[in-house]
């Protein structure tokens, strides 16, 4: 019984809640919304952070998306570290829009043919749905409200960046970067590495960067480095990419620990 347990405690780990919820990470002034969605069927409410300088002029802005966005959430994580690379020149001003959780497990997940993946989240492919959401119907909204341009990326850790990577590899042209701490690669018997090379020598013409990093969980460290070793011998050339191991962190440190970086790298021209 305490086994079982303790293998369950684990894969919810693995599976991964938003960190700011034990975190002290001050809300910054941000816009909310609520916006009806036909996709998932429900209102989700949406927060955005623009930099300093958007109230200073009429200069459209690039907008990173990001599930797990909801301010009790990981939003206030990441504006308040946008803010601070920004202000240092680290990288250039970008609009941050976070996504508020209602099911996130069914969100973040695409469809599953391993049945105990049941226990942990839906089989029904609910990342679909929510990836249609933010690329038919957020986009529009948010050119709507914001002085926006054409470049869009993504980041997310644990299941999110499971969302991150399935996006980027099915459905590459939803965004021109993405940005994945420790994916759950694991989900679905490892399908998205396990047929990467199959995807990739399918993959879209648009430039596209991808940032992503492994902790020492044993599931995600596996899948990651294989990923980054498939991606060494298959990338396509219009694929700028970077994998960071970093097996000193745990699946609840990666975050913090790796976010800089990984916004450097991505953002910066």
């Amino acid at each position: 019984m305490k086994t079982a347990f303790k293998i369950f405690i684990a894969l919810f780990l693995l599976i991964g809640i938003p960190h700011t919820l034990c975190s002290q990470d001050s809300i910054p002034v941000h816009d909310s919304f609520k916006m009806e969605s036909k996709h998932v069927g429900e209102t989700r409410v949406i927060a955005v952070w623009t930099p300093p300088s958007y109230n200073v002029g009429n200069e459209s802005f690039p907008v990173l998306y990001m599930p797990d966005g909801g301010v009790k959430e990981d939003f206030p994580h990441i504006a308040n570290t946008l803010a601070k690379l920004v202000a240092d020149k680290s990288i250039p001003p970008f609009i941050l829009v976070g996504i508020e959780n209602t099911d996130r497990h069914r969100d973040l997940s695409g469809t599953s043919q391993v049945k105990k993946d049941k226990r942990y989240c839906p089989l029904s492919d609910g990342a679909k749905d929510f990836r249609e959401f933010i690329t038919d119907e957020l986009f529009q909204e948010i050119s709507k409200r914001y002085r926006v341009t054409e470049e869009k990326g993504i980041i997310g850790e644990s299941l999110a960046g499971l969302f991150v990577v399935e996006t980027m590899l099915l459905k590459p042209e939803s965004f021109n970067f993405y940005i994945a701490m420790d994916p759950s690669l694991w989900w679905n018997n490892s399908y998205l590495v396990k047929n990467a090379d199959e995807i990739l020598a399918n993959f879209s013409n648009s430039e596209i960067k991808l940032w992503f990093a492994g902790s020492q969980a044993k599931d995600i460290s596996k899948q990651t480095n294989k990923l980054a070793t498939q991606l060494e011998s298959n990338a396509p050339k219009n694929l700028k990419w970077e994998f960071s191991n970093e097996p000193n962190e745990k699946h609840h440190t990666i975050f913090r620990a790796t976010k800089e970086k990984a916004l450097i790298w991505t953002l910066s021209k």
